[in-house]
């Protein structure tokens, strides 16, 4: 059996990205001779999954992928190239570095002066000595020479222990840069991983051989950006995706998917659950005890989870693509790939649910017309005056209607007050009570400003589930009379507003129990 001892390239082709975790494809062709032989491709990423690696060839050539595997080595990092910004550490050794040389030269030059001042001492001495012997008596001027040049070398002496007293702190000095150089930016080793692959080849020739596995560090977010203008809305889907496997993906087909490959596919086990009857008490017969609660209307969707929100798919998987090739770095970053763009008509209205926040917010409701299912994200809001804010967007069908949120209106401003009474009814002995709301308008307009306003007011009334307990709208006391009022409990009116204009909403209802009734 041959191996191939240099590693073949084996670039990234196509990418599927799931909710946490990315699908990566790979192609290579190779020469194969005819019989057994042992390839090593790559490099590919170190966090490539070992048990999902998939090798085949393809296509109809002659030849069987015997065994896979990912063979993973420590190697030096190659060297990184010089910047002219380097590290504080570095800057201060090179200047260390240069200030040394100066100090060493400056240290030559007095060991040399001072050496011929020790010649020259000597010079005159044996002068003075050759001169006592002839009989020459100059005592002052050797005297004076001898004062001159015992007091050169003394100052020439200082000078140089100073230099080596500072190269001795500029040597200490140094090995300490240099050992933070070594334990703070030394360069580690990198660990690469290559697929090894044993084929057999029943002819020689090229073949085309196709590898994928899973790899984490990898995953993607929907996002769209929402343009208002006029009555139209031009909506683009977006996918932020963000991988740091290592590799960078260059030009690689890139399919988005909602599939959760690491949940687990076994049913739940079933638990017993058993029912059983009883007689009521006396106490029970006697009274119905009820209670009020707040119920939230929702549908089906994923549990709200603290961080970064997983994908909303409806409970189904979907598949995008993107319309391009597309590349995505290695660098944790985010990176935003265009999916599709639609513009369709939008109807708007003003509206306010007091009892939550007196904010009047500009709802935008619009049919979903992209093709595919909008998936729940955030929305880059844009309309004439340009970017606004950010909403969300919940999980939509295609052809489904959809509303975005485009901000408060500061020109209007609710004003809530709230209060009831308690009674009884005739001979029944039924308990009434008695809610009043009423809501103040008031439109602050800017001069110039003409044309109406209609605001759509939202308030609740309590829904009873049992018989004893009645809930009635007092339609002849409200004003104006409700526009509408749902099986959900939620009342609503349509209130025009001209520039500068003032109105106020009532709603009476009220809400009565049988004597036997307790809670209330």
């Amino acid at each position: 059996m041959t191996t191939e001892s240099r590693p073949i390239p084996l670039p990234v082709t196509a990418v599927t990205c799931l909710e946490d975790r990315a699908h990566v494809e790979r192609a290579a062709v190779v020469d194969l001779a005819a019989g057994v032989q042992r390839l090593r491709l790559g490099p590919v990423s170190a966090l490539a999954v070992d048990r999902t690696l998939h090798a085949e060839p393809a296509s109809d050539a002659p030849v069987t992928v015997l065994a896979a595997r990912i063979v993973r080595t420590w190697t030096p990092r190659g060297p990184v190239p010089s910047s002219e910004d380097g590290s504080a550490l570095r800057l201060r050794a090179h200047a260390l570095e240069k200030e040394r040389r100066t100090a060493e030269q400056e240290r030559d030059r007095l060991r040399v002066r001072l050496d011929l001042l020790g010649r020259l001492a000597a010079d005159l001495l044996r002068e003075i000595r050759e001169g006592s012997g002839s009989g020459e008596s100059e005592g002052e001027r050797w005297g004076r020479e001898l004062d001159r040049v015992d007091a050169e070398r003394d100052a020439y002496a200082e000078r140089l222990r100073a230099v080596e007293a500072r190269l001795t702190g500029l040597d200490a000095e140094d090995d300490a840069i240099l050992r933070a150089l070594a334990e703070g930016e030394r360069e580690p080793a990198e660990l690469v991983a290559h697929v090894e692959l044993t084929v057999e080849a029943a002819e020689a020739g090229p073949a085309r051989l196709r590898i994928g596995h899973l790899t984490p560090c990898a995953l993607w977010r929907p996002a769209y950006r929402a343009v208002l203008d006029g009555g139209s809305l031009t909506l683009e889907t977006e996918a932020v995706v963000w991988q740091r496997t290592g590799e960078d993906w260059s030009d690689v087909r890139l399919t988005l998917s909602t599939a959760r490959s690491a949940l687990a596919t076994e049913p739940p086990g079933l638990v017993e659950d058993r029912l059983t009857l009883r007689d009521r008490s006396a106490a029970e017969r006697r009274t119905v005890d009820v209670e009020v609660r707040e119920e939230l209307i929702g549908d089906l969707g994923p549990a709200p989870v603290l961080g970064l929100p997983g994908v909303d798919d409806g409970g189904e998987a979907r598949i995008l693509h993107a319309p391009a090739p597309v590349s995505v770095s290695s660098d944790g970053r985010a990176h935003r790939v265009p999916l599709s763009v639609f513009t369709t008509g939008a109807g708007d209205e003003y509206a306010c649910s007091p009892e939550l926040s007196p904010l009047v917010t500009q709802v935008v409701r619009f049919d979903n017309r992209s093709g595919h299912a909008l998936l729940a994200g955030p929305v880059d809001l844009v309309r004439g005056s340009g970017f606004i804010g950010r909403g969300a967007l919940e999980f939509t069908a295609p052809g489904a209607a959809a509303e975005l949120a485009y901000g408060s209106r500061d020109d209007i401003r609710v004003v809530r007050y709230a209060e009831e009474s308690h009674g009884a009814a005739g001979l029944t002995q039924r308990t009434v009570v008695t809610h009043t709301v009423r809501l103040h308008l008031s439109r602050f307009s800017a001069p110039g400003e003409d044309g109406e306003r209609v605001v759509v007011l939202r308030e609740r009334i309590p829904v009873s589930e049992v018989s004893a307990v009645e809930v009635r709208l007092r339609e002849e006391s409200c004003s104006p009379a409700p526009a509408s009022v749902d099986a959900e409990g939620i009342v609503r009116w349509d209130v025009s507003l001209p520039p500068g204009g003032r109105r106020t909403v009532t709603l009476v209802y009220e809400v009565s129990a049988s004597a036997k009734v307790v809670g209330i």
